[in-house]
């Protein structure tokens, strides 16, 4: 059975309601054939008939473009579509038959080395991912696998737990890295205004079985950047005390490819000797369509060797480190194009229209005496804000429910350890998402406002609240 629960009860055994139109004569079946839902039909289809099924089921799917909620990339120009396209067929994994795709790959690699100060970008070493959360999980392998050589002589003979720590705003793939791979996920919980990981607290929990410290540039809770360079500082510290040498790992699924162009100034990257990995979105950020994500590693001693494996039965030697074999190339070369299309600077107006987008937005709301804010937009183009106090006819899931109703998909959860009494609404600006858009969703958050006060109060929770946290 799939994972997931369905969206509509049918009776069992339903077949399609099929529109005249839309069949042929058939001579057996007829125009009115209904192919069955759950089970493959006995025979084949016309193509167009098929098409248009399929169609009408997608028509009920939000809108991506009003879709708050998300950080995937939601638009690109029709010159990528028709790269996507070309290259849809193209299996990235099977670099002796494409080598001209694994070549777009490798010089990515080296462009985002040097973007984020690799000391010798030459010498770093990285690899396309099907998105960030498998760039966490290799990142975080080898962590563990570098931590495990180090300490051969007490794991796992001796019963030594690797351990990792982060803040209890990471994103759900390193609770599932923790869990996957039998590593104990250090926690640090939220405290009063302090939304994500501060440097004191994670020198705090860290020993001799700590593989690593993840630090995120740019949390999905509210798109505050965590202090890497005073994480890294605090490691360097209790090095000296204790000898203690815990690498850490930048989860920059979003900010990575913010940061270098609007925030020049902020050294987080690989400018940090401390700084072992960095992964990132590039179906986020990065402007491609869904799914592509980058793992790097700031030097080939930082990635194991006995991770990376080497297939010949495609044709030539193939180092790969991955948790997947076969995936498409099409969002590796529409990486190439649009790091080709847009450059630094055309990458650094991209990013700056959006985050003006955000901050202008959140600046409106919080001039509403309903909402307090929680962020302002200015770091990630992402900000977070909740009702504010004395407002007792509404909560965030009602904004949220209603906003939905004119379309707007924004969403609305409750923080983690120890701020699980506050519950936010957060809105994501992407690239596309325009002022006038942003003009248009105010408008209708007024319009609901009226209503919501002569609520007599909250309508509730609803039972199962989507986090809309995912790489």
């Amino acid at each position: 059975m799939a994972l997931h629960k369905g969206t509509h009860v049918r009776a069992p055994g339903r077949g399609y309601s099929v529109n005249p139109f839309y069949g042929e004569a058939d001579p057996v079946a007829g125009m009115a054939a209904e192919p069955p839902r759950h089970t493959l039909p006995d025979g084949p289809m016309p193509p167009h008939t098929a098409y248009q099924f399929v169609h009408d089921e997608l028509m009920l799917d939000g809108n991506a473009r009003l879709n708050l909620a998300t950080f995937v990339t939601t638009w690109m120009e029709p010159q990528a579509d028709v790269l996507l396209a070309e290259c849809r067929d193209k299996n990235m994994i099977d670099k002796d038959e494409y080598p001209r795709t694994a070549e777009l790959e490798r010089r990515c690699v080296a462009m985002l080395a040097d973007l984020w100060h690799a000391p010798d970008p030459a010498s770093a070493v990285g690899c396309s991912t099907t998105g960030s959360s498998e760039a966490c999980m290799l990142a975080g392998l080898a962590l563990k696998r570098r931590w495990a050589l180090a300490n051969a002589d007490r794991y796992p003979s001796r019963g030594a737990r690797p351990n990792l720590v982060m803040g209890a705003n990471v994103q759900v793939c390193w609770e599932k890295f923790c869990n996957f791979w039998e590593v104990e996920a250090r926690q640090v919980p939220m405290e009063g205004e302090r939304f994500h990981l501060d440097a004191a607290s994670a020198a705090a929990l860290c020993d001799e079985n700590t593989i690593g410290v993840v630090a995120v540039l740019g949390s999905t809770f509210d798109g505050s950047y965590e202090p890497v360079a005073d994480i890294c500082a605090a490691l360097d510290a209790l090095r000296e005390r204790t000898g203690l040498d815990v690498p850490v790992h930048v989860d920059g699924a979003s900010g990575a490819l913010v940061a270098p162009f609007l925030d020049t100034g902020l050294v987080w990257d690989f400018r940090l000797p401390r700084v072992a990995s960095i992964n990132a979105s590039g179906h986020k950020y990065g402007l491609v369509y869904p799914g592509v994500g980058w793992a790097l590693w700031r030097e080939r001693a930082a990635l194991p060797e006995e991770l990376v494996f080497r297939v010949n039965y495609l044709g030539g030697d193939m180092p790969t480190f991955a948790l997947n074999f076969s995936r498409p190339g099409a969002q590796v070369a529409a990486q190439y194009y649009t790091f080709l299309r847009l450059g630094r600077e055309g990458f650094r107006a991209v990013q700056q229209n959006t985050r003006d987008v955000a901050c202008r937005l959140a600046a409106r709301i919080g001039e509403l005496e309903e909402f307090r804010l929680l962020t302002r937009g200015d770091q990630l183009p992402v900000f977070a804000f909740t009702t504010a106090d004395g407002v007792t006819a509404f909560d965030v899931f009602d904004v949220s429910r209603r906003l939905r109703e004119r379309g707007w998909l924004v969403p609305a959860y409750s923080f983690p350890p120890d701020r699980e009494d506050l519950s936010v609404l957060r809105i994501v600006c992407r690239n596309g998402f325009t002022h006038d858009l942003a003009d248009l969703f105010l408008e209708d958050l007024h319009s609901l406002l009226p209503e919501l006060r002569r609520q007599p109060g909250p309508l509730g929770r609803p039972e199962a609240v989507a986090t809309a946290f995912h790489h």
